[in-house]
């Protein structure tokens, strides 16, 4: 089995969309990088690598046993031992995996520039070993609160975090069925379409004003976020998490 050692890794958990596991060049300062001692690396077929990137199911229990107890990660200077901790790679991408004790990639972490042209060194001559796992029939089902990667294309992390407190906020207008309320949003996305948005119904309102602002991210879809969130402690929070506190 193939090692790599002294990995740096950035642990984003639960996330089972991989454009939220953040490339080296997003890492910020307080996020919380930890230092493996030692991660066995695993080269795969593409298949499955996309399945553990994209997805928070069940890993092929062969996987899990070949790796068992073999990661260790280095803590004030102490070896603590991980149950199941792993790099796979399918010879493009690469991703640093914990599962927390569990059967499931709970935390996945990009690897650091200098690490990643180390795996395609080391791989270069290795086949990819053949994991049999259930994937599901059913395609992955995307929506407001999980969206498309198509969506999220392109976007910095910072707009990505931006765009799906949008989203949230959004989600969170739906469930309200006001009204007047949605309308009053999509006149404010939409000013020029005042008269129009009048003759809506609550769900045709809706509909529109999302597939008016779900693609790409600008000034004005930020200006917009900041408007429809105010008010909500909640939202507001996760703003500030992006942008610093607001200046009354």
């Amino acid at each position: 089995m193939l090692y790599l050692h002294d990995v740096w890794v950035n642990w984003f958990e639960g996330e089972e969309n991989g454009y939220n596991v953040c490339h080296f060049h997003e890492w910020r300062k307080d996020d919380g990088v930890e230092l493996l001692d030692q991660a066995p690396l695993l080269k795969v077929e593409p298949i499955l690598f996309h399945y553990i990137e994209n997805d928070l199911s069940e890993l092929p229990q062969q996987l899990l046993d070949d790796i068992f107890q073999k990661a260790y990660l280095r803590k004030n200077h102490e070896r603590v031992q991980l149950e199941y901790c792993f790099v796979v790679t399918d010879g493009v991408g690469i991703l640093a995996v914990d599962t927390i004790g569990y059967s499931i990639p709970i935390r996945k972490s990009r690897l650091i520039p200098r690490q990643e042209q180390l795996v395609y060194e080391m791989i270069a001559n290795h086949e990819a070993k053949q994991y049999h796992f259930q994937k599901s029939t059913v395609e992955k089902d995307f929506h407001i609160l999980s969206p498309e990667p198509e969506l999220m294309t392109g976007l910095t992390r910072k707009e990505r975090q931006l765009k799906q407190l949008l989203f949230m906020a959004l989600d969170q207008l739906h469930t309200s069925k006001n009204e007047a309320e949605v309308r009053y949003w999509f006149t404010e996305w939409c000013p020029e379409r005042y008269s129009a948005i009048q003759e809506l119904n609550f769900e045709s309102a809706w509909q529109q004003l999302f597939e008016e602002t779900k693609y790409g991210w600008s000034k004005r879809h930020e200006t917009f976020c900041e408007n429809l969130i105010k008010g909500q402690p909640f939202f507001e929070k996760l703003w500030e998490m992006e942008h610093g506190p607001k200046v009354n």
